[in-house]
């Protein structure tokens, strides 16, 4: 019953902030299933893209009924992060867990790092120098996706604003586009450890996000994006200094 309560919190945190932010939800999604659950890092990584997926998916049509998703261009920086994605999510299953805890709470300490700090007074302009940067940025959150078992919002909501001059609100709900392409896709070479997870607890957990997904979006539209990010970036450098400790033990 006590980890059927945690995993129904933590979900629902998880939730709150992929509506609500468009990303960084999956951040918590992974210590929550470790340190919370009991998972094993790379079942964590795992069973975290089961949920982030669903999770964005149903961010995405939350925010596609408002008219904030901009699906050819989401569609195509999801399309550079695709094999990045596929690759590194076979090569994680190789790797120690120590080392992708690690990585992990560096992640964590830079996705902190990016929502604190004040965004550019103004986009720049659409170019061809633009869009290069965005492939290469949708090729990296990727990597980022299939390796850690992360959606990478906080790296492409800042993309989608600086780069190609979304607004925020669009940029939010584009990637959540690009985050479920990704988890998908990171999905794909893990099918068979999926199997290992433990249902009764994963499932209640990725409900209980898919809820809190739909109160996200709606505090989206009472909050400014600026308060969420830097609520959720406090939230995330404890998370990412626990992490640290622990992989360093």
């Amino acid at each position: 019953m006590t980890a059927l309560l945690l995993a129904l919190a933590a979900g629902a945190v998880v939730g709150l902030a992929l509506g609500g932010l468009g990303g960084g939800g999956s951040m918590l999604a992974v210590p929550a299933l470790v340190y919370l659950l009991g998972f094993s890092p790379a079942l964590a990584t795992t069973a975290a893209l089961v949920i982030v997926a669903a999770t964005s998916l149903t961010g995405l049509l939350a925010h596609a009924r408002a008219g904030r998703v901009r699906w050819r261009t989401g569609a195509l920086f999801a399309a550079a992060g695709l094999p990045a994605a596929t690759a590194a999510g076979a090569l994680s299953a190789h790797l120690p867990g120590a080392l992708l805890t690690g990585a992990f709470a560096v992640l964590a300490g830079l996705a902190a790092w990016r929502m604190l700090v004040p965004p550019k007074a103004a986009p720049q302009e659409r170019s061809a120098a633009g869009w290069g940067r965005s492939t290469a940025t949708g090729a990296g959150l990727g990597a980022v996706t299939g390796l850690l078992g992360v959606g990478g919002g906080f790296l492409a909501v800042p993309a989608l604003v600086s780069v190609l001059a979304f607004t925020m609100a669009e940029a939010v709900g584009t990637s959540l586009l690009v985050i479920t392409a990704n988890a998908l896709a990171a999905l794909l070479p893990r099918l068979g450890a999926t199997g290992a997870i433990d249902w009764a607890v994963a499932a209640p957990f990725t409900g209980a996000a898919i809820l809190g997904a739909w109160d996200g979006k709606r505090l989206a539209d009472r909050f400014s994006g600026r308060t969420l990010q830097r609520a959720f970036a406090f939230a995330l450098l404890g998370v990412a200094a626990l992490m640290l400790v622990t992989a360093l033990r």
